[in-house]
C-alpha cells in the first residue's frame, strides 16, 4: 500500500462475520487491542488476509500478527482465552520472518478441541496500527476464506492533509525500539506474573495504558526494548510467565506513567491469576460448546476411521486411483490445434471445479480443497511448459500429463512435509483437466478384491469400480447419503467416507481390512486378526445365501400385515437385479443418474428409451418416477447455477423446474410416452410449499393433455419439514407420499447430510424425525393415500421395526439391501411393532431409539 492508497483484507476463515463490539471479551469489544472484526469459524485453517510479512508469532500458536504494505499492523487471534491451551490444538504453517501471500495458510486448528476447552472460537483480525491506519469499509454476513473481501484499510490523514509516514519495523518490532531517553524514569525490575506471559490481551492493556501519557515509555526485558505503545512490539518481547520487566520513560508525565505501568503488571494486566495459583482442572466442563461430530475413536498408526456409507466387510491390498493413468500419444503435428485443445480442457475444468466449490455449500474443507485446486490449475509455470511442449511437437494431453508430474516432482522433494503433501492435489487437478483432454478416455484399473482408496469418488466411477469386482470404497470426502454412497449400498460394496487424508500416504499394495460397520480401515492387520474378520466374512455370506433364497416371497408379519418391499434403482440392470432379488416394484427411479456424467442433458428420446427399458424389466410390477433432482449437492456441470452462500436451502430438486421449464417439460413429456403395464406415478423432489406443487400440477397437466396421456398418479416427496407439518393439506392436493427421510433428516437437525464430520450424528431415528414421518403417515391414512418410505432407513433392518409400527406399509431400499429387508419383516410381530413406535416417539435421543431397537430388546 502506496501513501494514501487502500489495503484490502481477504476473510483469513470462513464463517458469519461479527461485530468486533459483540465479543465477549472486553479487551477486544472495547478496542483496547485495536478496531477490527470477528468471525464465528466454520473453517480450520486460517489464511493469510493479504500480502505480508509474519512479525509475530505467539507460542501458544493461538495469535499471529502480519505486517503488510503501507506499516499497515494486523493481528488475528483464534478464539477466546486459547492462550492457555499452550498450543494445544494449534499447528502452525509459518515461522516468524517468513513472507506470505494472501491466501497463504498461516495455521490449523482442531475445532472440536478448542469447543471443549475454550469458551469460544470467535476470531479477532485486528488492525493495530490504529494511529496510522483506520478501517473505511467492513464486511457483514458470512464470509469466505481467501474469497471474501473482509475490510478495506486505509491510512489516517495528519492535519496537513497528507497520508501519515508509514511506520519502520523498528517502530513495530522489539528489537529497533524507540530512542531510550538520556534523562528520565527508569522501574525496578517487576516480574510478570501472567500464568502465560506476556500475549495479546495483557500486551494491549499495557500499550493501551501508555498511551494514556505524555511520555515516551518503552519496557526492557534481557537488553532488548520494546516501544510501550505497541502491542507488536510488546508481543515480540516474548516476555514469558516470570520474566523480569524494566519499564523506562521519559516526558512530562514519565513517572505518573512508569508508576502505573508497574502497578498494572504485577495486577496481572486485567487478567484473573488466581487459577495461576490453582491446580489446573482436569477437563473444563462447557456445557454451550457441544462437538461438531459424534466422537469417535481417534486414528492411529494402524486404524484409520471415518463413517460407514455402505455396510460390508473387506479384506485386500490397498489401490490408490492414479488420475494421471491415460494412454496418450505423445507427438501431434497441429501446434494451434493442441493449443486450442489445452485451452478448452482448462476451460471445462475450472468450470467444473468452480461447481464442485459451489456445491460444497457449509463443507468448508470440500471447499478449500477444490477452490485451492482452482489455483493449482491455473499455475502459470505448469502452463508455459505445457506450451512449450505443445509447439515443440508434442500432444496436448502428453504436455500437460509431463508438465503436472514434473511439478509433482518438485513439491515432493521439498522437506517442508506439508508443501510435499500438496503434490497429491497437484496429481487430482491435473488428472481431471488430463481427463477432458483425452475425451473421457479409459480410466485407470483397479485389481479385483482390492479396497480402493480416493480423495473423493464419483457415482460413475463407483459403478465402474463395482464392476471391476473391487471388495471395498474408502474416501477422504463425501457423505452418506451421496449418490456414490447410494449406489454403493444398491451394488453391496462397503464403502467408508470421511476418512483421514493420511490414508492417501499408504503404500498402494499393502494388507487391509476395510470394515465399514465398525467405520474403521485396519492396516497391517496380523493374522490372527485376519482369521477373525474371515470367518466373519463366511458367517455373512452363509445368511446371505439364506436371505436370497426366500427373496421371492411376500414380506409378512407374523401376525398378517403385509408391507411392500420396493427398489430404489437408477437404471434398467438396477430394475432386473431387483428383479431377481425379490423387488415387489420400484419406489423410486432416480433420474437425476442419467443426467451425471454428461456434457449436456440427456434428449427426450434418450429418457423415454431409457424408462421404457425400466418399465419393460418390471413388468407388472409398479414403477414410481422421481422428476429431476439436482442441485445443491448434486451439480451438473452443462447447467450451471447461481453461486449461493446455502446450495441445499437454495435452487434444487423442483425449483430447477422453475429455473429451467423447458427441462421440467421434456422430462414429463418423456415418462408420459413411455408405456408401463402396471402404469407408473411421477414424484415432485423437493417441494416446500403448496404454491409451488401447484404449479408443477399445472405443467403436468398441460403436458399431458398436449401428449394425449390418461390421468397419471402424481406424488410429492415428504422431505422438507413444511410438506411434513402440513401434510393434512398436501394429501387433499395429491395422489401419494413417498417421505425420503435423507433430506428430512438434514433438514430438521439442521445437519449438512454431505458433511462427514456430522454425518455420525445423523440419525433419521432421532425421534423429531419420527414425529414428522407420524405426522405424514396418519395424515396419509385419514385421505386413504398411499405412503412409503424410500430414504436409506428404510434399508436399515434396524429400523424396520419402528417403521412398520408407525404404520408404513410400503419401503423403498436399496436393491441389495432387499432380501434382508424382507427377512426381517418376517421375524417382527406388527402389535409389538406399535408399541415400539410409541415408545419412540416419547424418547429424546436417537442413541435411545437405537438402543430400543438394539439386539437384546424384544424384537416384536
Amino acid at each position: 500500500m502506496h501513501p494514501g492508497e487502500s489495503l484490502t483484507l481477504l476473510a483469513p476463515l470462513s464463517g458469519p462475520i461479527v461485530p468486533i463490539e459483540s465479543v465477549p471479551d472486553a479487551v477486544f469489544a472495547d478496542k483496547i487491542v485495536g478496531d477490527g472484526i470477528s468471525i464465528d469459524p466454520i473453517s480450520q485453517t486460517l489464511l493469510a488476509p493479504c500480502d505480508a510479512t509474519v512479525t509475530q508469532l505467539h507460542a501458544a500458536r493461538h495469535a499471529i500478527t502480519l505486517s503488510a504494505a503501507g506499516g499497515v499492523e494486523i493481528m488475528i487471534h483464534v478464539g477466546i482465552d486459547t492462550v492457555g491451551l499452550k498450543g494445544e490444538g494449534f499447528t502452525a504453517r509459518v515461522r516468524q520472518g517468513d513472507r506470505v501471500s494472501a491466501g497463504q495458510a498461516l495455521l490449523e486448528f482442531d475445532a472440536d478441541l478448542l469447543l471443549r476447552k475454550a469458551p469460544s472460537l470467535l476470531t479477532q483480525i485486528v488492525v493495530l496500527s490504529g494511529e496510522t491506519s483506520a478501517i473505511v469499509e467492513r464486511a457483514s454476513g458470512v464470509a469466505r476464506a481467501g474469497v471474501s473481501r473482509l475490510m478495506t484499510v486505509s491510512p489516517r490523514r495528519r492535519a496537513g492533509g497528507g497520508a501519515p509516514r508509514a511506520s519502520s519495523a523498528g517502530e513495530a518490532g522489539a528489537s529497533r525500539p524507540p530512542p531510550r531517553a538520556t534523562v528520565g524514569v527508569t522501574s525496578a525490575l517487576v516480574v510478570v506474573p501472567n500464568p502465560h506471559g506476556l500475549h495479546a490481551r495483557p500486551a494491549a492493556v499495557l500499550a493501551s495504558e501508555a498511551k494514556s501519557f505524555a511520555a515516551d515509555i518503552s519496557v526492557e526485558l534481557a537488553g532488548r526494548n520494546a516501544n510501550a505503545k505497541s502491542v507488536v512490539a510488546l508481543m515480540n518481547l516474548g516476555a514469558g510467565p516470570g520474566a523480569e520487566l524494566r519499564i523506562v520513560g521519559s516526558g512530562s508525565e514519565a513517572a505518573r506513567a512508569v508508576a502505573r505501568l508497574v502497578e498494572l503488571v504485577r495486577s496481572g494486566l486485567g487478567e484473573d491469576l488466581s487459577a495461576a495459583n490453582a491446580a489446573p482442572p482436569a477437563e473444563p466442563e462447557r456445557a454451550a460448546a457441544p462437538s461438531s461430530s459424534t466422537p469417535r475413536a481417534p486414528d492411529d498408526a494402524r486404524h484409520v476411521h471415518g463413517v460407514s456409507a455402505s455396510p460390508g466387510l473387506a479384506i485386500g491390498p490397498i489401490c490408490k486411483i492414479d488420475p494421471l493413468a491415460a494412454d496418450v500419444d505423445e507427438h501431434a503435428s497441429d501446434t494451434e490445434a493442441e493449443l486450442a485443445r489445452l485451452q478448452k480442457a482448462l476451460r471445462h475444468t475450472r468450470l467444473e471445479l468452480k461447481q464442485l466449490v459451489a456445491a460444497s455449500g457449509k463443507r468448508v474443507e470440500q471447499a478449500q480443497i477444490f477452490s485451492a485446486h482452482l489455483t493449482m490449475l491455473d499455475d502459470p509455470e505448469m502452463i508455459t511448459r505445457t506450451e512449450v511442449a505443445i509447439v515443440e511437437g508434442k500432444s496436448a494431453a502428453f504436455a500437460w500429463r509431463e508438465a503436472v508430474m514434473a511439478s509433482c516432482r518438485e513439491l515432493a522433494r521439498l522437506s517442508n512435509p506439508l508443501l510435499a503433501a500438496r503434490a497429491n492435489d497437484l496429481r487430482d487437478v491435473g488428472g481431471r483437466a488430463l481427463r477432458h483432454l483425452v475425451g473421457g478416455g479409459e480410466a485407470q484399473a483397479a485389481p479385483a478384491g482390492s479396497i480402493v482408496v480416493a480423495e473423493s469418488l464419483t457415482p460413475s466411477e463407483v459403478v465402474r469400480l463395482a464392476d471391476q469386482r473391487v471388495a471395498g470404497l474408502v474416501s477422504v470426502l463425501g457423505g452418506t447419503t451421496s449418490h456414490a454412497a447410494i449406489l454403493a449400498r444398491s451394488l453391496g460394496l462397503p464403502y467408508l467416507v470421511g476418512a483421514s487424508a493420511s490414508l492417501l500416504a499408504v503404500e498402494a499394495g499393502a494388507t487391509a481390512v476395510l470394515d465399514a460397520e465398525g467405520a474403521v480401515v485396519l492396516l497391517g492387520p496380523t493374522e490372527a486378526e485376519l482369521d477373525a474378520y474371515r470367518g466373519r466374512l463366511g458367517a455373512r455370506k452363509a445368511l446371505r445365501e439364506r436371505q436370497e433364497a426366500a427373496a421371492g416371497e411376500r414380506a409378512v408379519t407374523r401376525d398378517g400385515v403385509r408391507v411392500a418391499v420396493l427398489a430404489n434403482i437408477a437404471s434398467a440392470d438396477d430394475a432386473r437385479k431387483a428383479v431377481r432379488l425379490g423387488a415387489e416394484g420400484v419406489g423410486l427411479l432416480r433420474t437425476e443418474l442419467m443426467f451425471f456424467d454428461r456434457d449436456a442433458a440427456p434428449t427426450e428420446a434418450e429418457q423415454t428409451a431409457a424408462y421404457q427399458e425400466i418399465a419393460d424389466a418390471l413388468g407388472e410390477r409398479p414403477l414410481v418416477v422421481r422428476t429431476l433432482d439436482v442441485g445443491g449437492d448434486k451439480p451438473l456441470s452443462y447447467m450451471p447455477l447461481p453461486a449461493e452462500d446455502n446450495p441445499l436451502l437454495g435452487i434444487r430438486g423442483l425449483r430447477i423446474g422453475a429455473l429451467h421449464p423447458a427441462l421440467l417439460r421434456s422430462q414429463l413429456r418423456a415418462i408420459l410416452a413411455a408405456r408401463a403395464p402396471a402404469g407408473h406415478r411421477i414424484l415432485l423432489p423437493m417441494v416446500a410449499s403448496l404454491e409451488e406443487l401447484r404449479e408443477a400440477k399445472q405443467v403436468l397437466e398441460e403436458e399431458r393433455r398436449r401428449a394425449g396421456s390418461p390421468p397419471v398418479e402424481l406424488g410429492v416427496m415428504v422431505e422438507v419439514p413444511s410438506v411434513a407439518v402440513q401434510a393434512d393439506r398436501f394429501a387433499a392436493e395429491v395422489d401419494f407420499f413417498s417421505i425420503g427421510t435423507n433430506d428430512l433428516t438434514q433438514y430438521t437437525l439442521a445437519m449438512d447430510r454431505t458433511h462427514p464430520r456430522l454425518a455420525g450424528r445423523q440419525d433419521a431415528l432421532h425421534p423429531a424425525v419420527l414425529r414428522l414421518i407420524d405426522t405424514a403417515v396418519q395424515a396419509a391414512k385419514k385421505r386413504e393415500r398411499h405412503v412409503g418410505i424410500c430414504g436409506a432407513v428404510a434399508s436399515d433392518p434396524e429400523a424396520v421395526a419402528v417403521l412398520v409400527g408407525l404404520g408404513v406399509t410400503e419401503l423403498s431400499v436399496s436393491v441389495q439391501a432387499i432380501p434382508e429387508v424382507k427377512a426381517r419383516i418376517r421375524e417382527l410381530d406388527a402389535a409389538r411393532c406399535r408399541e415400539i413406535a410409541r415408545a419412540a416417539l416419547d424418547l429424546g435421543t436417537a442413541a435411545e431409539v437405537r438402543a430400543l431397537l438394539a439386539p437384546g430388546a424384544p424384537p416384536g
